[in-house]
C-alpha cells in the first residue's frame, strides 16, 4: 500500500522536520526535491529552485562538482570507513596536515562530524585543559549575545538564541553573556564599540580567575541575526584573552572558507585562537565532516601517564571518515586550482551593488552585508515585522520566493541571502532581484 502514497504524503506520514511547526507544514503541499543542477535543486514537477541559502549554508560549488563526486566514489571503493579509535587512515592524515599549513597557529586536528560537535569538542578540550593543569577553578564560558553555535546542550549554553532555546533553558550550563557590536548600514551614522570592549575587560578583570574560555563566532555572527564585526573588535577580544590567560575559541563554521571573502577568517580579524572549529563549507556539502583544531600548547596539557586520565575523553563513531575528509581535500584543491577566494570578492562586490536599492523601501530598517553573507531587516517604524497576511513573514517570505524559483529562509524579519560561494552572477542577481520584488510587496501590503 506505501508505494500507492505520493513522497509527500509518505514525507508527511514518516518525517520530523528540523525548526518546523509540522501541524502547519501537513496542511501545505510541500515541495519534493528529486535533484540537483548547478546551484538550482529540481523537483519532482521539474520546476528548478535556485540555492539562496546555500542548503542550510555549506554548499560551495553547487550539486554536480564532478571531481568531489569522483573522489569519494574512488575512495568507497578503496575505504569506505575506519575508525581512528587505535588506527590510522591516510585520507584523515592528509587532511590534518592540508588544515594545518592553513590555518596559523593550529597544529593538531580533531575529527567529529558536524558544527554542533565540533563546537561540544571545543567545550570540553577548554575544561579539561584547566582541570590538566589543576586550575579547578577555571571552568566558566563567556560569549557573545545573540551567537549561535549549535543546537547541543553545550553549543545552546553558549550560542543562546531565546526564539529558539527558551524550552530548553532548565539543560542549560550557566555561562557569562556579554553584549556584540555590529556594523550597520551608513544612514546610522558612526558607531563606537569600544564601549563593548571595555564592558567586556571589566568582567574579565573581575572574574578570569574563574573563566576558562572565550567563545565567539569568527567575523560575524550569523543564525543571532547576521551581526557583522566593526573592524578589530574580534582581535581586541583575542588580545584580552592573552592578557587575562583566557583560551580564546573561534567557531569559522559558517564563516570560514570563503563565506566572508577570506579563506581564514580569524587571520583576516588578526586575531590568535586557542581553539578553532571548521564544518559546513570544509567538504563543499559534499559530506557532513567537522573539525576542531587547537594549537600545540593545548594539545601538550592533555600527554601523560596513561592512569593519570589526562586524555581527553571524547569521540564519535565517524570520525576522521576517509570519504569525508577525501571530499575535504579535493574541495579545498579546487579552492586554489579555481582562485575560488577571488571569486568571493568579485561576487561580494557585485551582492553590495544589488542589495542597495533595498535601502529605497521604507521598511528595509538596516542591509547588513560582508562577503557571501546579507541580512535585511525588515521593521514597521522600529517593531519587527512578523506577520503578512496572517502568516508568519519567515513562511510568508519562504512560500513567495520558491513561488518565483527561489529557495530562502529567513531569520524571522531578517531575510538572508547565504549562497553556495561559486555561484555565477546571473543566478546571484535573479536571487537578489527576486526577494527584492517580495520585500516591495510586503511593503505595499504594509
Amino acid at each position: 500500500m506505501l508505494f500507492l502514497l505520493s513522497s509527500n504524503n509518505l514525507d508527511k506520514k514518516y518525517v520530523w522536520h528540523p525548526y518546523t511547526q509540522m501541524k502547519l507544514w501537513n496542511n501545505l503541499d510541500n515541495i519534493v526535491i528529486e535533484s540537483g543542477s548547478r546551484f538550482s535543486l529540481v523537483d519532482s514537477k521539474k520546476r528548478r529552485y535556485v540555492d539562496g541559502i546555500s542548503n542550510m549554508w555549506c554548499n560551495v560549488w553547487g550539486h554536480d562538482r564532478i571531481e568531489i563526486i569522483d573522489a569519494m566514489k574512488k575512495q568507497l571503493d578503496i575505504l569506505p570507513h575506519s575508525s581512528l579509535f587505535g588506527l590510522v587512515n591516510k585520507p584523515s592524515i592528509k587532511l590534518a596536515k592540508r588544515l594545518t599549513s592553513m590555518a596559523k597557529g593550529m597544529r593538531k586536528v580533531f575529527y567529529t562530524d558536524n558544527g554542533s560537535t565540533a563546537i561540544e569538542a571545543a567545550l570540553k578540550i577548554a575544561t579539561q585543559y584547566w582541570v590538566n593543569k589543576g586550575r579547578l577553578q577555571k571552568k566558566k564560558l563567556i560569549c557573545l549575545r545573540n551567537g549561535y553555535h549549535g543546537d547541543t546542550i553545550g553549543c545552546m549554553s553558549v550560542g543562546y538564541v531565546d526564539g529558539y532555546f527558551s524550552p530548553y533553558k532548565s539543560l542549560l550550563l550557566k555561562t557569562i553573556k556579554v553584549d556584540c557590536p555590529t556594523i550597520r548600514h551608513e544612514r546610522f551614522g558612526r558607531q563606537d564599540f569600544e564601549q563593548h570592549i571595555d564592558k567586556i575587560e571589566n568582567i574579565l578583570k573581575r572574574s578570569s580567575p574563574k573563566i576558562s574560555g572565550f567563545i565567539m563566532e569568527s567575523g560575524a555572527q550569523v543564525a543571532g541575526g547576521v551581526n557583522i564585526y566593526p573592524n578589530n573588535f574580534q582581535r581586541e577580544i583575542s588580545e584580552l584573552c592573552k592578557k587575562y590567560d583566557i583560551l580564546l575559541i573561534l567557531d569559522e563554521i559558517a564563516t570560514g572558507f570563503g563565506r566572508l571573502g577570506n579563506m581564514i577568517e580569524y587571520k583576516s580579524q588578526r586575531s590568535e585562537p586557542d581553539i578553532v572549529c571548521f564544518a559546513k563549507a570544509l567538504t563543499g556539502g559534499y559530506f557532513p565532516l567537522a573539525v576542531t583544531l587547537t594549537t600545540t600548547d593545548i594539545f601538550n596539557e592533555f600527554l601523560g601517564d596513561y592512569w593519570a586520565k589526562r586524555q581527553l575523553f571524547h569521540g564519535h563513531t565517524f570520525t576522521g571518515h576517509p570519504v569525508g575528509c577525501t571530499a575535504a581535500l579535493t574541495n579545498l584543491e579546487l579552492y586554489e586550482k579555481l582562485n575560488l577566494i577571488k571569486q568571493i570578492r568579485d561576487n561580494s562586490f557585485l551582492l553590495k551593488r544589488l542589495v542597495k536599492k533595498f535601502s529605497e523601501l521604507d521598511i528595509c530598517y538596516d542591509i547588513r552585508q560582508k562577503g557571501m553573507l546579507c541580512g535585511i531587516e525588515l521593521r514597521k517604524g522600529n517593531n519587527p515585522i512578523k506577520m503578512i497576511d496572517k502568516v508568519p513573514i519567515g513562511q510568508y517570505i519562504a512560500r513567495e520566493s520558491l513561488k518565483k524559483g527561489i529557495y530562502l529562509r529567513t531569520l524571522g524579519h531578517i531575510i538572508t541571502i547565504i549562497p553556495p560561494l561559486a555561484i555565477d552572477q546571473e543566478d546571484l542577481t535573479r536571487i537578489v532581484d527576486t526577494e527584492y520584488e517580495i520585500v516591495a510587496k510586503i511593503q505595499h501590503k504594509k
